[in-house]
């Protein structure tokens, strides 16, 4: 009876360790879009003043989160992760409560890009993790005791997230979720659709949306402008952006071999603008159309255009980053550190658009199931 209580118990442990590992580990590939998500919640919460460091705050929770997850799988310090691992998930399912009965327009983030889970349906998966915690914790005293190679199975995936984190964070996420993943194509629509911008004003905390004809008066803060379809159908991806006179340019991505450098910050040092510099240059050179996507006009760039802040994000995730369509196909993308040289450019720009997506996609999804596949093989084997 006793080994049966501790087998129901180290499963649940290891259930839980497990859901707190890929939520993490889906969140620390991405930076980016994880520090969306928790300037969502900030905003949720009243606490806009903190968006600057959303992205920092995100990496911290998801690295959190991975860590007591493979302190649950690997059953080291139980005293304290156990306590910490429930306090935290007490939080969670209070803060999923709460959307529950407010039901905001956002999403949870639980598992980053990856799966998206409505507030029920995060609130209910939430109720029974904090289920499996009590049954694995209480009593302590029935769980055994640890062996110890579990401890250097725990600091050696310990020690290689964080380097996962590290790279996550200097280039982009080995798996694509969002809508403009490697194979995805644009339609070109630009004639057909009529667009309007609109602008987005904050007071007291609460964001709302203006027309330009419905400005509101001083006593509202600025944040930022977007362009929404107010009539026909946009790009399939709704990758919209326009010149420097104003006009819709959309189609110029679905026209030939084009590379989009995609700049959502732009305040950026000027090292950095002669590395985009030179690689814009090198992409001419070798015959791609390229193509400068900035949220504001850029000076001294005859390819600049403009687009949505949010469009940028969710088309590269690196600031300064290189996407490439062939014909309106996404093909691939690079990481501003990851820019291709001038050969690897020649061999991108004659190699088969089946061979530039496939071969592309299945290195880094391999990549990230290998990583995958190595950790948990340390955890459990070890």
């Amino acid at each position: 009876m006793r080994y049966l209580l501790l087998r129901m118990k180290r499963f649940c442990g290891f259930i839980t360790g497990f859901v707190f590992f890929i939520s993490g580990i889906l969140k620390l590939m991405d930076p980016v879009g994880t520090g969306l998500i928790i300037k969502e919640y900030l905003d949720f919460m009243h606490l806009g003043f903190l968006d600057p460091a959303a992205k920092f705050f995100g990496a911290a929770l998801a690295l959190t989160e991975t860590v007591l997850g493979t302190g649950l799988i690997t059953g080291v310090w139980r005293r304290i992760i156990a306590p910490t691992t429930i306090a935290l998930q007490s939080a969670f399912t209070l803060i999923t409560l709460t959307l529950v009965i407010f039901n905001p327009e956002m999403d949870c983030g639980c598992f980053g890009e990856a799966i998206h889970l409505t507030h029920w349906e995060t609130f209910i998966k939430n109720l029974i993790l904090i289920c499996l915690l009590l049954i694995y914790y209480i009593p302590r005293r029935h769980l055994g005791e640890t062996k110890r190679r579990k401890y250097i199975s725990f600091s050696i995936v310990s020690a290689s997230v964080v380097l996962f984190m590290i790279y996550s964070w200097a280039y982009m996420p080995l798996v694509e979720f969002t809508d403009f993943k490697p194979g995805f194509s644009l339609k070109s629509n630009s004639s057909d659709v009529e667009y309007e911008a609109v602008f987005i004003y904050e007071k007291d905390g609460i964001k709302q949306t203006f027309s330009l004809e419905e400005l509101p008066d001083s006593t509202w803060t600025f944040i930022n402008t977007e362009t929404i379809i107010k009539s026909g159908e946009a790009n399939s991806h709704g990758l919209s952006f326009t010149d420097k006179n104003g006009n819709y340019a959309d189609s110029l991505a679905t026209q030939g071999k084009v590379i989009i450098i995609s700049v959502y910050d732009t305040d950026i040092s000027k090292k950095k603008w002669k590395r985009i510099d030179a690689f814009m240059s090198n992409a001419e050179k070798v015959g791609f159309n390229v193509l400068l996507l900035t949220p504001t006009p850029v000076e001294n760039h005859k390819e600049s255009f403009t687009a949505d802040y949010k469009t940028l994000l969710t088309l590269n995730r690196s600031n300064g980053g290189a996407s490439y369509f062939q014909n309106g196909y996404h093909i691939s993308k690079w990481s501003m550190r990851g820019y291709p040289k001038l050969e690897d450019l020649e061999r991108v720009y004659s190699e088969d658009i089946t061979e530039g997506i496939i071969g592309k996609e299945t290195q880094e999804s391999l990549t990230f199931q290998a990583f995958l596949l190595y950790v948990f093989a340390v955890m459990l084997l070890l």
